[in-house]
């Protein structure tokens, strides 16, 4: 039996993501911070006669070793992951610190998703096909900011989302490389604005526009509809996908050089982490 593994997976398009592998037979592993937005999966899930394949593990996938511990009991439950959606992101207006001492954005929006792509490779690799799906930023939304990835000066607000999206773009291309020997795919997605609850803490000015892109965003089914083509069969080892639009990966913003730089930098940082 086939298994998707979803983080983000309690709301939006995580959730819609989840009804839909289990519709089609998965076993569905959703990780979030709410333990009720949780239960309410797995109990629907049940009322639809698949609760037997529906999980819910409660994590802060901000902090480095909810991450390791996520790995550990993924590992501990499944042969293999078939689908991986890195899907977990909460935006600040105002700059936060994890207790680990990264930007909380950096921490959650990127780095779980590095933690993660590296940590489940080998369950990846033991699928037919494996995908990796992860909401970045399709080559959009840089530039990076090599000497202040931490976001101490000028912190740009929404535009810290943007940032971590980008980061991911350069996972998305160290990860492809590192291991072209597996059968794993790794598909970026930007699914636009969509209605979803666009969880964070939020100053009156950005909850106003907020609130707005909650009425105007596109309906979750329609995001869906646009990255479900390139999950079942990625027409490349790195997909790069806006709304449902196949773009280049051959730009500046998916450079090897910079995706090696950043994954050397990621490594020194969770090297001085006190374990």
């Amino acid at each position: 039996m086939a298994t998707a593994v979803i983080t983000g997976g309690t709301d939006g398009i995580g959730r819609a993501l989840a009804d839909t592998y289990l519709d089609r037979g998965h076993e569905v592993l959703i990780v979030g911070t709410s333990e009720g937005k949780g239960r309410a999966f797995v109990e629907s899930a049940g009322r639809r006669g698949a609760g037997d394949r529906a999980r819910f593990l409660q994590a802060d996938l901000s902090l480095v070793a909810e991450n390791r511990r996520v790995i550990d009991r993924i590992a501990e439950q499944y042969r293999a992951v078939d689908v991986l959606v890195l899907g977990a992101r909460y935006h600040r207006s105002t700059r936060a610190e994890t207790p680990d001492g990264f930007e909380s954005n950096f921490a959650l929006y990127y780095l779980s998703r590095y933690l993660l792509s590296h940590g489940l490779v080998g369950l990846l690799g033991r699928a037919e096909r494996a995908t990796v799906l992860n909401f970045g930023g399709s080559g959009l939304t840089g530039p990076v900011r090599w000497n202040d990835l931490q976001l101490r000066r000028n912190y740009p607000g929404t535009g810290a989302l943007g940032h971590g999206a980008a980061l991911c773009d350069l996972l998305g291309v160290h990860f492809t490389r590192a291991y072209a020997d597996t059968p794993v795919h790794y598909v970026l997605n930007h699914p636009g604005v969509v209605s979803t609850s666009f969880a964070g803490e939020y100053d009156a000015f950005t909850a106003a526009h907020v609130d707005g892109l909650r009425t105007s965003g596109k309906p979750v089914s329609l995001a869906v509809a646009q990255i479900l083509p390139y999950l079942d069969a990625p027409p490349a080892r790195l997909t790069a996908v806006l709304e449902g639009r196949q773009l280049p990966t051959d730009t500046p913003a998916f450079d090897p050089a910079a995706a090696e730089r950043l994954h050397t930098i990621t490594e020194k940082l969770l090297a001085d982490l006190p374990r």
